[in-house]
């Protein structure tokens, strides 16, 4: 449990979840606004409000004085004398040597008269104050205040929280043109390919298979089950003991993904938010690279021996509590070898599309498939001398398994470099990493690399020559990728490496190109322009089914010539964290509610999907009219070229009709 909640922690704060620009913890909130007086004069109206029980210094108690407030400005302003309203008290303090202290309670409200220097487009300062609570003299403390000057002289606050949205920025997000229930030809139901729940459960049962043949969970399966067997003297009960086990086993893997039901109320994007978020992605790219290290027998990563110790001594309560505490003991001591791939498995279900469910389907089938071997032989205890013996090809397990580590942490770079676009992963390194591991694998497993725990090889077994094949194929598979040639995309694993066009190639072909990206309004007056309808797409710089549309279904020749000569293409990204200016940052009211901050391009993009179409996941399109109207029903992920093809032509049609 201690893993899980480090775990959340860390998640928390690398979500990204915004917090108000003042600590929820602060002593008083401040307001502020300005009002114009005449040329280049204002007053500033600066309210805060104390939290009760604090006492706070007023901006008239003198320079010398052991604690006091003040109010400054930078160089574009000169400030006069301050009043302030509210009810000023005037008390001897005991903390302060019972020197006489001006203060006030509950709320204040400064009047900062300030003309302005020049021609000047901005004003910054700050609120500098000193406060009492109880027996502690605290501060000073800043509170930062900022105006712009607009088109017609006025002071506009722009720091202080964002303000709420004015009609045109509401309008920009929510378009009242567009009616989800009124397409001009409806297509059938909205299409969006999600992850199959099946499909993640069986991810999450090969990651467990997986996790079996680890050193750190083999071994454990013929001890645990002869225990059971061996120590009832009823063999019924023994059975049923060691099927217990192996569900409490499935079921402690599900309990895990459920913290992940509480934050998928917090914003529709949230799981979005959590796959993209460079600081996650780069906690997980750290994580690996240790877990790969220490698979290669560096050092060895284990639960804590008094957290374990613990936990094993409840296993030898009886009954029920005691073969529960027994399968949590599994859980943890074999955490060295099940870390790596539960996070593959955390970090890969988390999407916007699912979200929780999908995280408990994958990890079901982990624990289902770590479970399984404990209950089957059980039942059938003479299976378990087909089990092949412990011994060095564990450690061979171990040393492939740091390999593929180091390719899944560079995956988890991959994320945070195309969202920040730093250009350190472009998809010819990517691929190179990858094929540095698959020969590294296959030289390992042909004995030409050794590490200090292998032991000799005496000859090679059949399961040991299907790998080097298999990881000698995927490897060879892999190196076109290197290249500036047709031969580059490769579509078996398209998605999950950069864009084609993210590439060290300047002259990479680069299939389909948006007309325009991350501006709307700029695609709406081109498709006026050109007389075109628009396919909106809804897309994200670290999402895999939006890279196998553009590379495997829009660069067919059919879907190509539809979108580049009868469409303006826009790629709206809703993971993009470049923040837009200041003038453009504002609080958002969405249409349940909720009180939501547009600080970033993709702030801006996900909740205009999710306010207009009701729908958070990506890849997602939409054909519109240059006046807004929908032409045909969105679709989501559909890989079927046919498919989307047709799609597109009932978008033409439809635009014909309302032409």
């Amino acid at each position: 449990m201690k893993q899980l909640l480090t775990f959340i922690i860390i998640l928390a704060t690398a979500l990204g979840l915004r917090a108000q620009d003042q600590p929820t913890d602060t002593v008083v909130r401040w307001q502020y606004t300005a009002e114009k007086k005449g040329a280049q004069e204002y007053v500033l109206h600066i309210t805060g409000t104390i939290v009760k029980g604090v006492k706070l210094i007023s901006t008239t108690m003198p320079d010398d004085a052991l604690v006091y407030s003040r109010v400054v400005a930078d160089s574009a302003a000169t400030v006069g004398s301050i009043t302030e309203d509210g009810s000023l008290k005037k008390e001897k303090e005991a903390v302060l040597d019972n020197a006489e202290v001006k203060y006030f309670e509950d709320k204040i409200v400064l009047n900062v008269p300030v003309h302005l220097n020049g021609d000047v487009k901005k004003l910054e300062g700050s609120v500098n104050y000193m406060y009492l609570k109880g027996e502690e003299a605290g501060g000073p403390e800043e509170f930062k205040f900022k105006f712009k000057v607009d088109a017609s002289g006025n002071l506009v606050s722009v720091a202080a929280g964002l303000q709420e949205a004015s009609s045109d920025a509401v309008n920009s997000l929510k378009r009242s043109n567009i009616k989800l229930d009124q397409p001009v030809i409806v297509t059938g139901e909205q299409v969006h390919e999600k992850k199959s729940l099946w499909g993640i459960f069986l991810l999450g049962l090969i990651g467990g298979f997986v996790a079996l043949v680890t050193p750190c969970v083999f071994p454990l399966i013929p001890l645990t089950v002869s225990f059971f067997t061996k120590k009832s003297q009823d063999k019924k009960k023994g059975i049923a003991n060691a099927i217990t086990y192996g569900f409490f086993i499935f079921a402690i893997y599900v309990l895990l993904s459920t913290p992940f039901y509480f934050l998928n109320s917090i914003a529709p994007e949230i799981f979005n938010n959590i796959s993209t978020n460079v600081w996650l992605n780069l906690v997980f790219f750290v994580i690996f690279i240790v877990f790969a290290i220490s698979f290669f027998g560096v050092f060895e990563i284990t639960i804590p021996s008094s957290l374990a110790s613990k936990v094993d001594s409840k296993s030898g309560v009886g009954g029920l509590v005691g073969i529960f505490f027994m399968a949590l003991t599994l859980a943890l001591v074999s955490f060295s070898c099940t870390g790596p791939i539960l996070g593959s498995l955390l970090a890969g279900a988390l999407s916007a599309d699912g979200g929780a469910v999908q995280l408990t389907a994958g990890m079901a089938g982990f624990g289902f498939a770590l479970a399984l071997p404990f209950a089957l032989f059980a039942l059938f205890p003479n299976l378990l001398s087909a089990l092949p013996k412990s011994g060095g090809w564990l450690s061979s397990v171990k040393v492939v398994l740091g390999f593929i580590e180091i390719g899944m942490a560079i995956k988890f770079l991959s994320n945070a470099d195309l969202v920040e676009h730093w250009g350190i992963v472009k998809r010819e390194i990517f691929f190179a990493v990858w094929i540095i591991c698959g020969i590294m694998i296959v030289l390992y497993l042909l004995g030409k690399i050794r590490f200090p725990h292998d032991s000799p090889i005496k000859k090679f077994s059949v399961t040991r020559i299907a790998f080097i094949i298999v990881f000698g194929v995927l490897t060879v598979y892999m190196l076109p990728g290197l290249t500036n040639t047709a031969w580059a995309n490769r579509k078996l694993i398209s998605g999950f490496p950069p864009p084609l066009s993210y590439s060290i190639y300047n002259n990479r072909a680069k299939g389909v190109e948006a007309n325009v990206v991350n501006d709307y309004e700029k695609a709406l007056a081109l498709a006026k322009e050109k007389h075109k309808p628009i396919l909106i797409d809804f897309t994200g710089w670290a999402c895999v089914n939006c890279r196998k549309m553009e590379e495997n279904v829009w660069t067919t020749k059919e879907v190509k010539h539809l979108i580049e000569d009868e469409y303006i293409l826009v790629s709206l990204y809703v993971d993009d964290r470049k923040v837009l200016a200041e003038d453009q940052q504002f609080l958002y009211t969405t249409t349940n509610g909720q009180k939501k901050e547009i600080k970033t391009i993709g702030d801006k993009y996900a909740t205009m999907q999710t306010e207009n179409f009701i729908n958070n996941s990506q890849p997602y399109y939409v054909l519109i009219s240059p006046d807004e109207q929908l032409l045909t029903t969105p679709v989501g992920y559909t890989p079927d070229v046919d498919k989307y093809a047709e799609w597109l032509k009932k978008g033409l049609e439809a635009y014909q009709k309302v032409k």
